[in-house]
């Protein structure tokens, strides 16, 4: 037998309690009757008890009593375990946190903006594992394969150029990093023959010689497709705020430096994975919400994880039902008539 709710143990403690009051009570009364006269005309006066009848119905309210803690206990039978098995996709964010995402020509700048789009897909989520990595000069996982929203949305918003350890933008090393510490299985070890990872690259594509396409290249062959998301202007570009001196830019040899996104490397790394995708948001608007539903939800799912839930037979009505009949039975039992032993 399994106790669903142990802590009403203690209401049992009733039970006793309620004899001890009984008997106090009944000592009480005659006491006081002895004081109020002597015995024959006490029974004279008095109504006429059965003393085996109030016995009985003391004992039916301690059943009932009994009955309704045991039932509030939530005594349960017949403990069978059911196998419950997870099914979805592994779904990592792999998110630029290097100072040019901070160019402000989406608002309030790109980093921001990329941690909005984050955050829509996370309130349409079902059922998937979702991941961060950020990454700049050097790539660093932020949140492991979960489904604990919760801490996932933390780890989102704390992200800043103050993330990675390095400057600069290395787009290969951070799909390499995604593919070795986050990832938790190899194809070998999918239960089924597919493709059923997602990796989310929002960037504006401006790498530093980190061979980005063959990283690609190697997610393709390890069943991860590639969705990569393009931010900033690819034409004039956007100045990059230097977080150091709040309303000034970054300059190098003189001249300010301008971050432009970098479309055709992002194109090629998408087409590096079966079912890629490039979306050129540029300085426009993405809904990833959707694209999550269209890309992510709809595509094929596997078994995440397989584990058991132990069920037990509910059986608290048994008692309940004890209960009430004794206490229903208490109320159409009188204890007039005379005192007997």
């Amino acid at each position: 037998m399994h106790i669903g709710s142990p802590a009403w143990i203690h209401a049992l403690w009733l039970v006793p309690a309620i004899v001890l009051t009984w008997v106090y009570a009944e000592g009480a009364r005659a006491r006081a009757l002895r004081r109020f006269a002597d015995p024959e005309l006490a029974s004279a006066l008095m109504p006429q008890r059965s003393l085996a009848l109030a016995v009985v119905k003391l004992a039916l309210v301690c059943v009932g009593v009994l009955g309704l803690v045991v039932a509030l206990m939530q005594p349960q039978w017949n403990e069978r375990e059911i196998p419950v098995t997870r099914r979805g996709r592994e779904v990592v964010f792999v998110v630029d946190v290097s100072r040019s995402m901070l160019a402000e020509d989406l608002a309030p700048n790109r980093l921001e903006r990329a941690k909005l789009w984050i955050r829509d897909v996370t309130s349409v989520l079902e059922g998937d594992s979702v991941g961060l990595v950020a990454f700049a000069g050097a790539a660093v996982v932020k949140c492991p394969l979960t489904r604990d929203i919760g801490f996932f949305e933390m780890t989102l918003e704390e992200l800043s150029p103050a993330s990675a350890p390095r400057g600069g933008t290395m787009i290969g090393d951070a799909i390499r990093k995604a593919l070795s510490q986050v990832f938790e299985r190899s194809p070998e070890d999918m239960p089924e023959d597919g493709q059923f990872r997602d990796l989310i690259l929002i960037t504006d594509g401006e790498d530093q010689g980190s061979l980005p396409v063959a990283a690609a290249e190697a997610a393709a062959a390890s069943g991860v497709r590639i969705i990569a998301i393009g931010l900033g202007s690819d034409t004039q570009g956007a100045p990059v705020p230097d977080p150091e001196h709040p309303g000034q830019f970054l300059t190098y040899q003189g001249q300010e430096v301008r971050s432009r996104l970098d479309s055709d490397t992002l194109a090629e790394i998408a087409r590096a994975t079966p079912g890629g995708v490039f979306l050129n948001v540029g300085t426009g608007n993405v809904d990833l919400d959707d694209v999550y539903r269209e890309l992510i939800q709809s595509a094929e799912q596997t078994t995440l994880e397989t584990s058991s839930v132990v069920q037990y037979e509910q059986m608290f009505w048994v008692f309940l039902a004890v209960a009430l009949g004794a206490l229903m039975l208490d109320s159409l039992i009188e204890d007039q008539g005379k005192w007997s032993s």
